[in-house]
């Protein structure tokens, strides 16, 4: 039988999109406490099917789309581009390779089209039919509608027939921001991708006994196993550590450490890495919002999923790899970066946000090279002094004045055009390399 959390979960799902809810008409619905559906409501708004809007409230909408970029099919570009399926269909779920603008004579674009491709072009019914006897499918721009010819040649060849009312210069700069979006997803794993459920798990209840939790060591790879009530809400975990010394009949509860840290489904794997090095775990819970244990994640499958992610032969660029990318070393144990135009905000100068991450690539490249460390910035308190405007060349210096095992703090300092214009101070954790 489903909880009552499950029950409203699948109450939201029911909902036609666009549908609006609120706490007190899922509460009044389903005859359950406020408290009961917002937690749902907001695990429901992690899991991507409600979206909260300023001054509308929380409304149903569609399912995130969590797939990588080998999958992108012709259906996925239709969402895309915000496109008209003219014919074709039986073909949307087809898996794409390449992208063609068909800028060209007919002669010249049979050089390029190739079975599970995309042509996108303009009004011309000769080089449609052409694409679509080659068997790629075709994306017309501009607005323009196909003719019944073509209609008939697309459903025949079940290669889909789509339609835009935008140019081809938007539609291809679309279609390779969502590839790039696509590749980038890719790379950030999420706890959803790597935990192992419940049901493939070890776990304890409060009233069980250090002889349980014994003779569960003997059959686990881990030793730290969360603890449950009968509901499966988590209370607790316990460690070898915990049980040292104590007698068979010790009840766990005794002994189990309270309010241990735990995971959600959509966190990323970075952060929850971050989190279990700094603590020393080798083992984190998994559970929903209502602290239902769904599972575990180790310190295991971290590293598979991290070494899984190093071999994948494509990546996107994050407007971090980008700024890194800029960073020159300099001669004078400092590090060197252009201000470009995209790098500036409305008035000229350059954003905060990227001369924060400017310091942040700085500080890293500077103490990876230094102390052959990771590391993860923790704060950062930044100060300017002097504007730092578009092409001017900065130089950024970084120095350790307070340093141990675990952290660092640094004081970093921006030079613009030679002058001072900021400054920071940087607080680091530190990950010794393997």
């Amino acid at each position: 039988m489903k909880t009552k959390h499950e029950q409203i979960l699948t109450f939201i799902e029911s909902l036609p999109v666009g549908e609006k809810l609120s706490v007190r008409l899922i509460a009044k619905e389903l005859h359950v406490s406020e408290g009961t559906a917002y937690r749902a409501i907001k695990e429901a708004d992690n899991k991507g099917l409600v979206s909260t809007i300023e001054r509308v409230g929380t409304i149903r909408i569609e399912s995130k789309n969590m797939d990588n970029i080998e999958n992108l099919t012709y259906e996925e570009i239709v969402k895309v581009i915000d496109g008209e399926v003219h014919g074709g269909a039986t073909g949307l779920k087809k898996t794409l390779a390449k992208f063609v603008i068909g800028a060209m004579t007919e002669e010249a674009m049979l050089r390029y089209i190739s079975e599970e491709s995309l042509m996108i072009i303009g009004n011309r019914e000769k080089a449609q039919e052409l694409s679509l006897n080659h068997g790629a499918g075709v994306l017309i721009t501009g607005g323009f509608k196909p003719s019944l010819n073509v209609i008939e040649l697309a459903d025949q060849k079940e290669l889909p027939l789509i339609s835009t009312s935008y140019d081809t210069f938007t539609v291809g700069t679309m279609i390779n921001r969502a590839m790039t979006d696509q590749l980038i997803k890719k790379e950030i794993l999420r706890v959803q991708n790597i935990y192992n459920p419940i049901e493939q798990t070890f776990f304890l209840k409060k009233e069980d006994t250090v002889f349980t939790y014994r003779m569960l060591n003997q059959k686990s790879t881990h030793s730290r196993f969360p603890v449950i009530l009968s509901d499966k809400r988590l209370v607790g975990i316990v460690t070898a550590k915990d049980v040292v010394g104590k007698d068979d009949t010790v009840s766990i509860e005794k002994v189990m450490t309270k309010n241990p840290a735990y995971a959600k489904k959509h966190m990323s794997v970075a952060s929850i890495a971050h989190t279990m090095i700094w603590d020393g775990l080798e083992v984190m819970p998994v559970v929903s919002d209502d602290m239902t244990l769904i599972g575990i994640i180790s310190r295991q499958d971290i590293m598979k999923a991290m070494q899984s992610v190093q071999k994948q032969p494509q990546s996107g660029d994050t407007i971090s790899d980008q700024i890194n990318q800029m960073i020159k070393e300099s001669d004078d144990e400092g590090y060197t970066f252009q201000v470009t135009p995209q790098s500036t905000d409305s008035m000229g100068t350059i954003s905060f946000g990227v001369l924060s991450e400017v310091i942040t690539e700085s500080v890293y490249n500077y103490l990876s090279k230094l102390k052959k460390k990771n590391l993860v910035v923790e704060q950062m308190n930044l100060h300017y002094f002097n504007m730092i405007h578009l092409d001017n060349s900065l130089t950024i210096k970084p120095v350790v004045f307070d340093e141990n095992r675990r952290s660092a703090r640094l004081d970093v300092q921006i030079y613009s055009e030679k002058i001072l214009a900021a400054k920071a101070l940087v607080v680091c954790q530190l990950i010794q390399k393997k």
